[in-house]
């Protein structure tokens, strides 16, 4: 009788520990599902009621230009404190340091970055890790030579247009004959490679009496646009028009015709691109004649495609900006309204 006791007691004992063990296993379990799932939910960014986090590379400070799309990024996410959180580096020139901040954007575990890429090539291994990490790249107001699946759309203007455009204005104001000289951007950025083809191209197939007598960079930067036009003017002291492939490059050679004792705008015409305040001021004095805008403002429509791209949404590839042309006869009327 004592030992069936002792038997059912120990058998007891053994059910109770083993129903305690299957207990704790299914809880654990539990556990480990409920961490999954709160892990799948951040890494996917699936509450996408939560704060939009950007990382912006950008290019540095070259330009007035630059600083107006720097100053529409950051002024968009210090107004939406709650809605945005920026992370910005100024990559002074250098594509090693855009870069640099983009490996640790990538490591910060951002979810989207922008990026205005200093020259159009070697991007392709820091973009390959960014989409590995999930993490959609948008090019802005510059593109880069890699393969359509390494971001995810480019915001900014036609490039090619603007170059077009630019000569149709020079070959009107120099009456569709004479010798000019262009002061090119940086060397390898596309907005550069390409406001050059349109342009070249353009004075090729439809002026022929028009000669680019020289071409050479002035890094998008005024005081290399002075230099250069300094240059040109010694080696070309004939030369009927300058087109520039941004508008403080125009403003350097400005000061270098001047300096030449020439009157530009008049014995020198000036075309340029962007549509920067200084060079509307240029045109009321006179001294400039035509700019083919290149809107810089693009910070409120860089985080609204960043937010759809953190959402899942579709958006186009290219994702155009709105500008215009203006004119010496058009820039007093419109100079108070610029932003930038």
């Amino acid at each position: 009788m004592k030992k069936k006791l002792l038997s059912v007691v120990i058998c007891a004992a053994m059910v109770s520990t083993l129903l305690v063990g299957c207990g704790g296993k299914t809880e654990q379990a539990a556990s480990n599902d409920q961490a999954t799932e709160e892990a799948k939910a951040d890494e996917g960014g699936a509450d996408k009621g939560g704060k939009l986090v950007v990382g912006f590379a950008q290019i540095g400070q070259e330009s007035g230009w630059r600083d107006a799309e720097t100053a529409s990024i950051q002024q968009y996410a210090a107004e939406h404190p709650d809605e945005v959180e920026l992370k910005f580096a100024d990559a002074q020139q250098k594509q090693e340091n855009q870069i640099k901040a983009i490996k640790s954007f990538i490591e910060q575990g951002v979810d989207v970055i922008g990026v205005a890429p200093v020259v159009e090539t070697g991007w392709d291994q820091v973009f390959a890790e960014a989409k590995d990490a999930g993490i959609p790249i948008v090019l802005v107001d510059r593109t880069a030579d890699v393969d359509e699946d390494l971001y995810a759309t480019f915001i900014g203007s036609d490039f090619i247009e603007e170059g077009k455009v630019a000569a149709q204005q020079m070959a009107e104001l120099i009456g569709g004959k004479g010798k000019i000289v262009e002061i090119e951007g940086t060397v390898g950025a596309s907005a550069a490679t390409d406001r050059k083809t349109g342009f070249d191209e353009e004075i090729a197939a439809n002026y022929p009496d028009i000669e680019i007598v020289a071409s050479q960079t002035g890094d998008f930067t005024r005081a290399q646009g002075k230099e250069v036009m300094e240059s040109f003017l010694k080696s070309n002291p004939d030369i009927v028009g300058v087109y520039c492939h941004n508008d403080d490059m125009a403003l350097g050679a400005i000061e270098a015709i001047k300096e030449a004792g020439k009157k530009p705008g008049e014995d020198i015409v000036t075309v340029s691109v962007d549509g920067i305040k200084g060079i509307f001021e240029a045109m009321v004095a006179g001294e400039a004649n035509c700019t083919v805008e290149c809107n810089p403002l693009l910070g409120p429509l860089f985080f609204e495609t960043a937010q759809k791209l953190k959402n899942g949404e579709e958006v186009e590839k290219w994702v155009k900006s709105v500008d215009g042309v203006f004119t010496s006869e058009t820039a007093a009327d419109v100079i108070d309204e610029r932003a930038y």
